[in-house]
C-alpha cells in the first residue's frame, strides 16, 4: 500500500463524509463539506502525480483510482438530489453510467489494458466538475448569507433552479453518450474481458 494508493483510499473514505456533511443544515457542516470535497479532489491530482513521478503505479491503483473519482462525484450528485438542486431522473443515469463504465475500465486496467478517455469523455468530466462546483458554491453561499448578515435576494431567483436543470440535463446527455460510445468502440475488448 504505497502513498498514491493510500490517497486513493482516503478519497473513497472522504466521499461519504462529504455527503453527510453537505446534507446537514448547518453553516459549519457546509464549511467542512466544502473543505472535504476540495481535499478529496486534491488527492485525485496528487496520487496520479506521485504514481507517475516515482513509477509506483499498481494494479490496485489502476483499478481503484477511477472508481474513487466516480464515488466522489456521484456522492455530490446524490446530495444535490436530496437537497432539491438536481432531479433524480437526471442523476440516476449519470451515476449508473459512471459506475458501470468505470468498472469495465478498471477491470481492463487491472488486466493490463489501458483505455484512453476520448475527447467527449474529457468534456463530460469537465461538465460534471463544473456543475458540481457551481451548485456546491451556490449551496454554500445560501448557507453563509444569513448568519453573516448578507442581504442577497438574488439568491432566491427562480433562474438558478432553471439554470441547474439545463446544466444537469446537458451533463446527463453527454455522460450517457460517452458511456454508449465506450461500449460500442470497445465492444470486442469487453467481450474478451468478460470471458
Amino acid at each position: 500500500m504505497n502513498l498514491p494508493n493510500k490517497l486513493t483510499v482516503s478519497r473513497i473514505i472522504l466521499a461519504p463524509i462529504f455527503l453527510v456533511l453537505l446534507l446537514i443544515e448547518d453553516v459549519w457542516a457546509r464549511v467542512f463539506a466544502l473543505a472535504t470535497f476540495i481535499i478529496a479532489a486534491l488527492t485525485d491530482l496528487y496520487d496520479g502525480y506521485l504514481a507517475r513521478r516515482y513509477g509506483v503505479s499498481t494494479g490496485f491503483g489502476k483499478f481503484m483510482d477511477p472508481l474513487a473519482d466516480k464515488i466522489l462525484t456521484s456522492s455530490a450528485f446524490i446530495a444535490f438530489v436530496a437537497l432539491g438542486y438536481a432531479r433524480v431522473w437526471m442523476v440516476l443515469p449519470i451515476v449508473l453510467r459512471e459506475l458501470f463504465i468505470t468498472g469495465l475500465r478498471s477491470v481492463a486496467a487491472y488486466r493490463g489494458v489501458m483505455i484512453r478517455p476520448s475527447f467527449a469523455a474529457q468534456v463530460k468530466t469537465f461538465m460534471q466538475m463544473t456543475v458540481i462546483v457551481l451548485i456546491l458554491g451556490y449551496v454554500n453561499l445560501r448557507t453563509f448569507a444569513v448568519p453573516l448578515g448578507w442581504d442577497l435576494p438574488w439568491l432566491d431567483s427562480p433562474r438558478f433552479p432553471v439554470m441547474f436543470d439545463y446544466l444537469m440535463f446537458a451533463t446527463m446527455v453527454i455522460t450517457v453518450y460517452t458511456g454508449l460510445d465506450y461500449l460500442l468502440r470497445n465492444a470486442s475488448l469487453w467481450k474478451g474481458l468478460m470471458r
